[in-house]
C-alpha cells in the first residue's frame, strides 16, 4: 500500500495528527500495535479524560532542550482550538480546578471524538500491527519507492513521510515500549535520557517505620526542589510505600535521583508564630496542632520526644526545630515507583533535532516526532494532552 503518510502509534498525538493531515486530503494510514487506540487516553483523568488546561503556557512543559520549543506548536493549536471540537462532537465538559477540563461522563467520548474525526477524514487504521522494521528507500536503492517503507505484522506499507507517534515507557502494561528511542538510535537522531515522571516517592526504611502508618491520610502542602525550579501547592497523599498526591507528582518531574525535597505542610501558616500565640496559655503543642493538622499526623509528628507539657515549658530551640520540620519538611526519596506508576516519561527525543515548527527532523527528511516521545513533558493536569493535540496538529500540517 502506497500512501502520502504513515502514522505509527494511535494515542492521542497520533490519531490528531493523522486527522489533521488526512484534512488536507492526504491519505493517511495509522498503525497502532495495540489491539485498539488510545488505551493511556481511557483510563487518563480517573476515566473521564483531563484532556486540556485553558491555562496552557510553554512554562508549563518541564525539557532539557529549549524552554521556548513548544511555543509554536501551542500558538497554533490552543486549549480553546481543541474545546471548540469538543463541543461540535456535543461532549459535555466541566472545570475542576486551575483550568483543567474534563469531561462530564467518561474519557471514552474522547476516543471516540478522535476515532469519527479519522473517520469522516478518510484516515485508515490498523490495529494489531505491530511494526518489524523500517527503512529509508534510497538507502535500500528503491528510489522508485516513496521515501519511507515501513514493514509490519500485516504487511509492507510505504509512504513519503514517516510520524512516530509511539509514546514513552509509562504504563508498561498498556502496551508502552521503546519503539519510539529505538527509531531514533536508528536514524542518528539525539535522545536525552528517559525516566519516569509525574511519579509517587518511596520511602526509605527509616521513613517507612514511621511514616507507613498514616497511608490513605492526605493534606494541603507546598512542594519544591532546587533554587530553579517552581513550587506546587496541591494535596499530599501518604502511602505505605511513600508519598504520592498531586504536588508530589508535580515535583517528581524536577526532582533527581538524589537530591531532597522540601515540603511545607501548612502552607501559609508560620508553625512558630502559632507557637508564640499561646506562650501565655496552658495549650500543650499537640492541642494547637491539631487545630490544623489531622490528629494522626500529629501524633506521628510529635512522637514520645515532643513531652505532654504547655508550650509555654517548652525550650524555644524545640520550638523551632518542630515549626521547621513543618513549614520546611526536608526529606531525601529512596526512589520513585517507576514506570509502571508513572503517568510520563520524561526525556526522549531532543527538541534541538526538531523543528519547533512541524517537528520533523532537521537532518532526517520526512521523519517527524511527536507527543510523548519527544523531549517535552508538561505538568499534571491536561498539560500533556494539550501537547498531543498541538504537536500533532503541527506535524498534522507538514507531513
Amino acid at each position: 500500500m502506497d500512501v502520502d503518510v504513515i502514522v505509527i502509534g494511535g494515542g492521542a498525538a497520533g490519531l490528531f495528527c493523522a486527522r489533521t493531515a488526512a484534512r488536507r486530503g492526504r491519505r493517511v494510514l495509522l498503525l497502532e500495535h495495540n489491539g485498539r487506540c488510545g488505551n493511556k487516553i481511557l483510563i487518563s483523568g480517573g476515566g473521564r479524560c483531563n484532556f486540556t488546561n485553558l491555562g496552557t503556557t510553554a512554562a508549563n512543559y518541564v525539557t532539557r532542550g529549549s524552554p521556548h520549543f513548544p511555543k509554536s506548536a501551542l500558538a497554533r493549536f490552543t486549549p480553546h482550538d481543541f474545546l471548540t471540537l469538543v463541543e461540535h462532537h456535543g461532549i459535555r465538559w466541566h472545570e475542576k480546578k486551575l483550568g483543567q477540563l474534563f469531561c462530564d461522563n467518561s474519557s471514552r467520548q474522547i476516543l471516540q471524538l478522535l476515532e469519527e474525526e479519522c473517520g469522516s477524514a478518510g484516515v485508515q487504521i490498523r490495529t494489531n500491527c505491530a511494526v518489524t522494521s523500517v527503512r529509508q528507500a534510497a538507502e535500500s536503492g528503491e528510489h522508485d519507492h516513496p521515501a519511507w517503507i515501513v514493514e509490519t505484522a500485516q504487511g509492507t506499507f510505504t509512504g513519503g513521510s514517516l510520524v512516530i507517534a509511539t509514546g514513552g515507557l509509562s504504563f508498561p502494561k498498556l502496551g508502552a515500549t521503546p519503539f519510539g528511542y529505538d527509531l531514533a538510535r536508528q536514524f542518528d537522531v539525539a535522545l536525552v535520557p528517559v525516566r519516569p515522571g509525574l511519579v509517587p516517592f518511596t520511602w526509605s526504611p527509616a521513613e517507612r517505620d514511621r511514616f507507613a502508618a498514616l497511608s490513605g491520610l492526605s493534606v494541603d502542602c507546598i512542594a519544591t526542589t532546587g533554587k530553579d525550579n517552581p513550587a506546587f501547592r496541591e494535596n499530599l497523599l501518604f502511602t505505605h510505600r511513600g508519598l504520592s498526591g498531586p504536588a508530589i507528582l508535580q515535583i517528581s518531574s524536577h526532582w533527581q535521583a538524589g537530591e531532597t525535597v522540601t515540603l511545607d505542610l501548612l502552607p501559609g501558616t508560620p508553625v512558630l508564630e502559632l507557637f508564640a500565640a499561646h506562650r501565655a496559655g496552658s495549650k500543650e503543642v499537640r492541642s494547637v496542632l491539631k487545630t490544623v493538622l489531622p490528629e494522626r499526623l500529629v501524633q506521628s509528628w510529635c512522637g514520645p520526644e515532643i513531652p505532654a507539657r504547655p508550650i509555654a515549658q517548652m525550650p524555644q530551640r524545640d520550638l523551632e526545630r518542630l515549626a521547621r520540620s513543618l513549614n520546611a519538611w526536608e526529606i531525601r526519596p529512596a526512589g520513585d515507583e517507576g514506570y509502571p506508576k508513572a503517568e510520563v516519561t520524561i526525556g526522549g527525543v531532543a527538541t534541538g533535532e526538531l523543528s519547533s515548527q512541524t517537528l520533523e527532523c532537521r537532518r532526517v527528511h520526512g521523519l517527524f516526532f511527536i507527543g510523548e516521545v519527544v523531549d517535552i513533558t508538561g505538568w499534571l493536569g491536561g498539560y500533556n494532552f494539550q501537547w498531543a493535540w498541538a504537536s500533532g496538529h503541527a506535524a498534522g500540517l507538514a507531513a
